[in-house]
């Protein structure tokens, strides 16, 4: 078993971190040559899988295993993201599979450039001087210096067999689908309802839980709505303009009659662009802490569309820009909706 990878956007690779530790503190990592996979499966909250494209993070991977070149591997989030953060101004940095002490461990090896000139505040004295410094002496000392850092990483190996029978939740058709407005917007906004309605309360209480409960609503003119709703209060902020992507024939179950009855086109029959109507919106009632922690990955950038099933589910789909590649990776996050 042998996976070694050099990195190019270690940027990027330590925001995604960041952001999917919220989220969970442990990820199952399925690694091949042609993707990495990042899945958060949490007892409670939002579920993430993630499926990055190779050089969307990686310059270079080898991937071998007996079971066709995929390695599976549960990954402490926190750890990983500590150690992409240390390589923050590196000049190169790769990270492999390997062992310490008989334990498997995922090794990041950064190399960093640092100036050595120690001498830099001394003035340049001439030729002919007569306090017997040599200038030469500073040269010798002066340039660059190569430092070499090992970051460790433990990590748990995952049979196949132990992954087998993990997959993607299955939804029915979303009855709105709408690309969202930047998601550090939305953040800030859902924060802001969150704290009004927690008050002073208690973090934790059943009581405090049932207050952060946010309602997300859409139509399929452009419109979204964000509300919080208590005894004392109901606030909301409303978006317009907003675009509704086609769907692709590609995509959809029976291609252009499967588009015809789709339940988004009948959706596009109710509800209009300014928002006031009450028919055609499609709601869902989230957890407003656990919605905020899904939102960080706004910090990533790249446009997200928004599925909703009634009543029942909000998939994310994030696509990381990635010029370099026809292909996008996508984060997908599944919310489940609380009942009224």
């Amino acid at each position: 078993m042998r996976f070694k990878a050099s990195m190019h956007n270690v940027n990027t690779f330590t925001k995604l971190t960041a952001s999917l530790n919220s989220l969970g503190p442990l990820a199952w990592v399925k690694l091949s040559e042609e993707q990495v996979c990042f899945t958060i499966i949490p007892e409670q909250g939002t579920q993430v899988w993630a499926v990055l494209q190779i050089d969307s993070i990686f310059e270079s991977i080898s991937v071998q295993s007996a079971a066709n070149n995929v390695i599976n591997l549960e990954v402490p989030l926190t750890s990983l993201n500590r150690a992409l953060k240390s390589a923050a101004n590196a000049t190169s940095a790769q990270i492999r599979l390997t062992k310490k002490d008989n334990l498997p461990v995922l090794a990041l090896t950064i190399v960093t450039t640092t100036s050595s000139n120690s001498y830099s505040a001394i003035p340049t004295t001439s030729a002919n001087n007569d306090d017997g410094f040599d200038p030469s002496f500073e040269n010798e000392l002066g340039g660059n210096r190569e430092t070499i850092i090992t970051q460790e990483i433990p990590v748990k190996v995952l049979p196949p067999d132990a992954v087998a029978n993990l997959h993607e939740p299955k939804t029915r058709e979303a009855d709105v689908h709408i690309i969202l407005p930047p998601l550090m917007q939305l953040k800030s906004i859902s924060d802001r309802f969150t704290k009004i309605a927690l008050g002073d309360s208690k973090s934790g209480s059943a009581w405090s839980t049932a207050r952060t409960r946010l309602e997300l609503a859409a139509n399929m003119h452009g419109c979204l709505k964000m509300s919080i709703k208590t005894d004392a209060m109901n606030i909301s902020s409303v978006w317009t303009d907003l675009s509704n992507p086609e769907l692709d024939p590609n995509q959809v179950e029976g291609g252009e009659y499967g588009i015809a009855g789709h339940p988004s086109e009948a959706m596009k029959l109710l509800g209009t662009a300014d928002g006031r109507s009450e028919e055609g919106w499609s709601k869902v009632r989230i957890d407003g802490r656990d919605w905020g922690k899904v939102m960080s990955v706004g910090r990533l950038g790249g446009r997200v569309i928004a599925c909703f099933c009634n009543d029942h589910a909000l998939i994310l789909y994030v696509y990381l820009p990635n010029e370099s590649s026809e292909n996008d990776s996508v984060l997908t996050y599944y919310i489940s909706s609380y009942s009224a």
